[in-house]
């Protein structure tokens, strides 16, 4: 079942490719903090080459701080597309009486974006550039269900959890073939699920999968790129035990 449905997620953002939008969306960071002292980081990236790096570190029993950088440079035949995107925020972390842990962080993102869309013979249709200014709310959530993989004689424990970012995102300096356009905004609703395999002491194998919905009809600022990320994940100092 769960195979399943990675595949129909997987068919889903292969839709969504040929849409154009000059956001793509980094990966809610969900680092399930549980104490003070505690650090999360990870690397995630698709097959469309959006590679993000994060980091989160547990400033008190409650108080958590986290920030990313998220990078897309891609050159093919037909489109280029170079995205560079910095996210910061804080928030409340708790650890629930059945052990699940909850998390809710604000922050800001800021970045710059541009495509560049051409012919089969290589001539340019059209360029599109400008700068991304973001505004985030998110709740993330560890399931309480868990499970055990076993491969080759070894016993992996595998873990889930859901996360919900909304967010505000503004296109400023916005131009078209190297002339001034009149800006965009949009807010983008953002569930994704996370699956996560423990395959070494901290580190951790992590899947998130989901979705973009954004609540204004745009027509460069749109959620045309889904959230789906493969990566690795260590938490350092935290409390024993699954979360």
């Amino acid at each position: 079942m769960l195979l399943s449905v990675r595949f129909l997620v997987l068919l889903l953002l292969l839709g969504l490719s040929g849409c154009a939008s000059l956001y793509f969306p980094p990966p809610p960071q969900v680092p399930l903090l549980t104490q003070q002292g505690e650090f999360s980081g990870g690397i995630h990236s698709n097959f469309g080459g959006n590679t993000s790096l994060q980091g989160a570190y547990a400033v008190t029993n409650g108080l958590g701080v986290m920030g990313s950088a998220s990078f897309l440079h891609s050159n093919k035949p037909k489109k280029a597309v170079n995205f560079d995107f910095f996210e910061a925020g804080a928030g409340y972390f708790t650890r629930l009486p059945d052990n699940r842990v909850l998390e809710i962080y604000g922050g800001v993102g800021l970045g710059s974006s541009d495509r560049t869309d051409r012919t089969r013979e290589g001539v340019v249709e059209q360029r599109q550039e400008g700068n991304l200014n973001k505004l985030f709310l998110q709740v993330n959530y560890s399931a309480k269900k868990h499970q055990t993989l076993h491969l080759f004689g070894n016993h992996f424990p595998l873990s889930y959890g859901t996360a919900l970012r909304l967010s505000h995102v503004e296109l400023s300096n916005f131009k078209l073939d190297g002339v001034a356009a009149p800006g965009e905004d949009n807010i983008f609703l953002e569930p994704i699920t996370f699956s996560r395999v423990q395959v070494l002491g901290p580190v951790q194998l992590q899947l998130i999968s989901g979705g973009n919905f954004g609540l204004k009809h745009r027509k460069y600022l749109r959620a045309a790129n889904a959230v789906f990320q493969l990566g690795v994940v260590v938490n350092l100092g935290g409390q024993e035990g699954r979360k």
